[in-house]
């Protein structure tokens, strides 16, 4: 079905452009609002439809060019078309819908949303997928025998076994690109294989590149075979090319999914860690560690949450989903003592060892379930938080996490959220006791419609 004389007129939380017509909501990727287009419906629904854009008949003011060459077919940045003030609004937009129509929030305290300096080139880590099957344009295909389907990349999206063969992305400063393409290009020269995702098959799987504001530089690459024959002379290679990387490891995995959570982490040369910092606190960061992905933007959100907690030295404060103890650590000089709690155990470790390296001696943390962990028992042992601060993932708090909350009833709780929509279910549960405070947006990745949110819930 054509639509012609489309016009869009938002922009919606999961990237997608939003336009209406007859009573019907269409959902249209890579518009821009204030496009009229031309539009086909590709996937039709009960409430709503999919539709892609035929032709752009008036572009929008806040249309730009973009400036990825994958843009597009890469699912990884969506609103590279949009001029950053109206990535913002949008972001902002975002957060202010949310806390209204779910969370039912007055939002007259919200801030201007925190803008990121760097716009390009912000993020301190990447994950590439080699593949022996990559995406092929038009203008790419050649005869059977010419061509060369190994690639290293992103995912194309809804397509598992796809991958678009990255030739520069701008979200890792350099060296990112010109290590990943020496990966492809030694790997394409001695033939080592690529990874065959449906077979299970093929040597090489995929490719860790984190980098730290210390400058650190670590690599590791993931292998399907322990075939060291084969790939260590790649590894010598790639650290005779590169000496400014710090960290090379490597990791055999054999399973049918690419978590590495659970697999072993070999050291190959350098250290088995980078050091980033924030202020005089340094933080351990392994290859399989949680740590912000855009630390510039990371440090601006951490202090936001404390001077949202207002600490005076005497609190007890909890630390929920604590991670490595980034925020646990950070504001840990404000407390009396930081209780932090997370699920993975390795994080803890993390956590706690962040804690000695900087001579931290008032926290605690604790690994486990936190819907079993935060107990009755939890909090005689531990003592009464005076203020939660909690950065759930994206799924939100688990209905019991919310109940032990309201029944403790800590004087203020900090919420910091990378999902506006369960921010706003869960400060709709906390409002039996909580009165919204101060609200403060943060933008941690540009270009895609990803935005943080940090609000103060004050005792009532």
């Amino acid at each position: 079905m054509l639509l012609t004389d489309l016009e869009i007129i938002d922009a919606a939380s999961d990237g997608n452009a939003v336009a209406k017509k007859d009573d019907l909501v269409f959902f249209i990727p890579f518009g821009a609002p204030g496009d009229v287009i031309d539009a086909e419906t590709v996937k039709k629904k009960k409430s709503f439809r999919i539709a892609k854009i035929v032709n752009i008949k008036k572009p929008s003011p806040h249309r730009i060019q973009p400036f990825c060459k994958y843009f597009g077919l890469c699912g990884g940045c969506k609103w590279q078309h949009l001029d950053y003030q109206s990535q913002l609004f949008y972001k902002q937009k975002q957060v202010v819908d949310a806390l209204t129509r779910i969370g039912k929030v007055n939002v007259n305290n919200i801030n201007d949303i925190i803008s990121s300096d760097k716009t390009t080139y912000y993020r301190n880590k990447l994950e590439y997928t080699f593949s022996n099957f990559k995406w092929m344009s038009d203008g790419e295909f050649k005869s059977k025998e010419e061509r060369n389907l190994n690639g290293i990349g992103f995912h194309l999206p809804n397509m598992y076994d796809r991958i678009i063969d990255i030739e520069e992305c701008f979200f890792q400063p350099e060296p990112s690109n010109q290590i990943k393409n020496s990966f492809r290009d030694y790997a394409i020269s001695h033939n080592l294989t690529f990874y065959n995702v449906k077979k299970h098959e093929g040597l090489l799987r995929n490719l860790i590149i984190r980098c730290s504001n210390t400058g650190g530089l670590m690599v590791v690459l993931v292998v399907n075979e322990n075939d060291t024959d084969s790939f260590f002379p790649l590894l010598d290679f790639i650290r005779d090319s590169f000496p400014q990387i710090t960290s090379l490891m490597y990791v055999v995995n054999r399973k049918f999914n690419d978590d590495i959570g659970d697999q072993e982490v070999i050291p190959y040369y350098g250290e088995d860690h980078l050091i980033e910092e924030m202020e005089n606190i340094r933080f351990y960061v392994g290859p399989k560690s949680f740590y912000q992905t855009n630390h510039d933007q990371a440090y601006k959100l951490y202090k936001v949450a404390r001077e949202f907690a207002d600490l005076q030295g005497d609190e007890i404060v909890y630390d929920l989903y604590t991670g490595a103890g980034t925020i646990a650590n950070f504001v840990a000089s404000k407390a009396k003592k930081v209780v932090g709690i997370e699920y993975v155990e390795q994080a803890i470790e993390n956590a706690i060892y962040n804690s000695s390296i900087n001579n931290i001696t008032n926290t605690s943390f604790f690994a486990g379930d936190m819907a079993k962990v935060l107990t009755d028992d939890f909090i005689d042992a531990n003592g009464r938080p005076d203020v939660i601060i909690t950065d759930p993932p994206r799924a939100g708090m688990h209905d019991k996490v919310i109940a032990q909350i309201l029944k403790c009833s800590p004087k203020k709780i900090v919420y910091v959220s990378c999902n506006p929509a369960t921010q706003a279910r869960d400060i709709s549960l906390l409002s039996e006791k909580y009165s919204i405070g101060r609200i403060q947006p943060v933008d941690m990745f540009p270009h895609t419609q990803h935005v943080e949110n940090v609000v103060e819930l004050i005792l009532q």
